[in-house]
């Protein structure tokens, strides 16, 4: 792509836009625009694109939007290939797509296949598990949680318990519900002192009848252990092979000849225990401890019925650890084979992992960039580098180590957040920017980046580390780069920093109905560059170098000096304005910068110079409208001279107006005010030139933004506004002669009536 033309109508307050962004062999073209003129519009108009949304004007819904944006081919972008910028995203952070920084294809490559039989175990058995719990918590988390009181640490949890598992006679507890059991209301009612009171009491009245019961011991004989034994011989033959029981506990042994038999002493025994009146008042005390909420009542109804399961919920942990065993050993030829997969990849896994761990990577790179070239109160690392380059997890997880003089601590994003200032913030928001770029660079197709004021309130070491790295993405050939600015330092930086070439620095201007883009001028010195060279031949360059060659005069000479004093009085209405003429300007321009060399002189020397301010003002009201660098320059100082001149004559007080030494406008303004002169229109139109007119005049090489951005249009409104009321003056004021005397007379300044 070399070029991208947009054609805009109604996006986002963009009445039009026709312009063609030609990328030159640098990659890039900048954009400066004015407070209200069309930056933030265009980086949303991009941002549509990017996300394939259709644009529209918000402010005016109903108005009809129309947007094309195409390479010199005629093809729009793909959404894909384009990234916003945006001046701040607090939110932004790290993306999955950004952790493909971290991806060694060769490892991860011969890591997934280790882990294809072992996923694909893994996956079997937490169905079975799934289904045999009826849980619907994740199954791996919960498990080794359980186990190890991690949520990741599953595959060493079934190692730590495979030989436990292995060991155990039968599933005893695998028909238990686990969601019912275990969920967090139960756990919270359970660990209730009333509610462990209670159990402990129940327990230990069962434990007391267990001990007294004829056949049941709490040892090595409870209700369990005799259900089993039921089961045991039921299913064995052992009465239908015609032997006996003989159970000792009575006075004399008692015979059982069938499974019958053996089923209703046990029920029997159970019966009276279970209806024993102590145990039954411990049973409802622990019934009214759990009877808070709707989980917790469901639990009791279940247990109520599962007696023998009560004195187990004197250790939750214990039983919830025993109750997943169960589950596993009701599917254990699976769950053993998880075991065996792993245990079988185990060291090649670990190698691969530890060698991914100490490779640098992409992620590395931005990371040291960051912590290089950006001044903050803190440093950062990636804590999971080896685990996302694996794919064992999807998102990286950084530390922020925050630095206060010898001590440090590390914090957690949000924490850090809150302690930042604004401008560190943003420095920390452009980490995840590059983190995108980056991202972008690695994928290896073209992308159009649309930064919008990326190191808008930026201290000056972290302007410059962003400008570095706008430099670089500018260098790689697979970018293209729109940046847009409504600062002008930045601007101006980025030329000559080399991140764009002259002929890329674009200014926005907005005008009647549509934004237009024009080539920039004066983004560096305007008097060195330009002004300057064309003293002599171009009137509105030469008014315009007025205010830089006084201040010349100031830094060298001073205030005191006398050329300075004339100076002034070409930007100021003194006494003596009306005749400073081009031939003393052409002096103090030539003994200034050109001592001992041929004089230049202006064509029409003996002309006073405020003549050509007044000729220049009109040509600049009629201008084609833009930046109008100069034009501006012009429009502020015969404005305040008309301003100045105005309130001079309607005061009529020379000791005082010829007084004044320094603020001079503000100073008569105030007399003008306190002295009630002027209507309510006369006092907001002279307040306008006071607030407006004196950073467009007191400009330098160094600092003239406000200029720029003032609209066109204002100051010539302005203007013409002050000469109305100059015009206005004049006329009473010649009635007022007319009145008084008849005759060719001249007023204070020289005008004849």
């Amino acid at each position: 792509m070399k070029t991208l033309n947009v054609e805009l109508t109604n996006c986002h307050g963009i009445r039009s836009l026709d312009a063609t962004l030609d990328f030159g062999d640098r990659n890039a073209v900048a954009i400066y625009a004015p407070n209200g003129t069309m930056k933030t519009s265009l980086a949303r108009t991009f941002k549509d694109l990017a996300t394939g949304k259709e644009t529209t004007d918000r402010v005016f819904p109903d108005r009809e939007s129309s947007r094309s944006i195409a390479d010199e081919n005629g093809q729009s972008p793909d959404p894909g290939d384009v990234a916003v910028v945006l001046s701040y995203d607090e939110e932004l952070g790290p993306t999955e797509s950004t952790s493909t920084l971290l991806v060694n294809p060769e490892l991860r490559k011969e890591f997934e296949a280790l882990q294809v039989e072992l996923l694909d175990a893994r996956d079997a058995l937490v169905k079975e598990l799934t289904a045999q719990s009826g849980t619907k918590q994740d199954v791996i988390s919960t498990i080794s949680k359980v186990f190890t009181q991690s949520d990741d640490k599953f595959y060493d949890s079934l190692v730590r318990i495979a030989y436990e598992v292995e060991q155990l006679e039968d599933a005893r507890f695998a028909d238990l519900p686990h969601d019912l059991l275990f969920n967090g209301k139960v756990a919270t009612a359970l660990q209730g002192a009333d509610v462990q009171a209670q159990l402990a009491a129940y327990v230990s009245q069962l434990n007391q009848l267990l001990e007294e019961s004829t056949f049941f011991n709490r040892s090595s004989f409870t209700y369990y252990n005799a259900t089993n034994v039921t089961k045991s011989l039921g299913a064995n033959g052992f009465f239908t092979a015609q032997h006996s029981l003989l159970l000792h506990g009575e006075d004399e042994p008692r015979q059982i000849t069938s499974d019958a038999d053996l089923r209703a002493l046990i029920t029997e025994e159970k019966k009276r225990i279970s209806e024993d009146d102590a145990l039954r008042k411990k049973m409802d005390g622990v019934e009214r401890a759990v009877q808070r909420n709707e989980d917790t009542r469901k639990f009791f109804e279940f247990i109520a019925n599962r007696e023998d399961l009560l004195p187990e919920f004197a250790n939750v942990q214990t039983f919830h650890q025993d109750v997943w065993k169960s589950y596993l050993k009701a599917h254990e030829e699976v769950f053993l084979r998880v075991v065996t997969c792993y245990k079988d990849t185990e060291k090649r896994r670990k190698a691969i992992e530890q060698q991914a761990a100490t490779e640098s990577t992409q992620w590395d790179r931005v990371i040291k960039i960051f912590n290089e070239r950006f001044f903050v109160p803190f440093t950062l690392r990636a804590e999971n580098k080896h685990q996302v380059a694996l794919g064992q997890d999807s998102m990286l997880k950084l530390v922020f180590e925050f630095n206060d003089g010898q001590e440090s601590a590390s914090v957690e994003r949000d924490d850090l957040l809150s302690v930042l200032s604004n401008g560190e913030k943003k420095a920390l928001y452009i980490l995840n920017v590059l983190f995108e770029m980056e991202t972008r660079k690695a994928t290896g197709r073209e992308t159009i980046f649309v930064i919008d004021d990326l190191a808008d309130s930026f201290d000056y070491k972290n302007k410059y580390a962003i400008i570095q790295y706008l430099k670089e993405m500018a260098d790689h050939a697979n970018f293209k780069l729109i940046l847009l600015t409504h600062n002008f330092d930045f601007f101006r930086t980025l030329l000559n920093r080399s991140v764009v070439g002259y002929n890329k620095c674009l200014m926005a201007q907005k005008g009647e109905g549509k934004v237009s883009l024009s080539q920039a001028s004066h983004v560096k010195n305007p008097f060195i560059y330009g002004f300057k060279k064309n003293f002599f031949g171009n009137g509105m360059q030469r008014i315009a170098s007025v205010p830089f060659v006084r201040n010349i005069l100031e830094y060298t000479k001073g205030e005191g000096d006398p050329d300075y004093l004339k100076l002034t009085s070409l930007l100021h209405w003194k006494a003596d304005s009306a005749s400073v003429d081009n031939a003393e300007l052409d002096r103090i321009f030539n003994e200034t910068f050109q001592p001992g060399n041929k004089k230049k002189s202006w064509s029409t020397s003996t002309k006073p110079v405020i003549d050509l301010l007044f000729e220049q003002a009109e040509v600049a009201l009629i201008a084609d409208e833009g930046i109008n660098f100069e034009n501006k320059i012009v429009l502020s100082i015969a404005t305040r001279i008309v301003a100045e001149r105005h309130m001079v004559a309607v005061l009529a007080d020379p000791p005082f107006t010829d007084g004044i030494t320094g603020n001079q406008t503000q100073a008569l303004f105030q007399a003008y005010k306190n002295r009630g002169h002027g209507t309510d229109e006369s006092l907001r139109t002279l307040d306008d030139v006071v607030l407006m007119t004196p950073e467009n005049i007191h400009v330098n090489s160094f600092m003239y933004e406000p200029i720029i951005d003032l609209s066109d249009a204002a100051l010539r409104e302005l203007y013409a506004r002050v000469k109305s009321l100059w015009v206005r003056q004049r006329r009473r004021w010649f009635l007022t002669v007319e009145i008084g005397a008849s005759g060719g007379m001249r007023d204070d300044h020289g005008i004849r009536s």
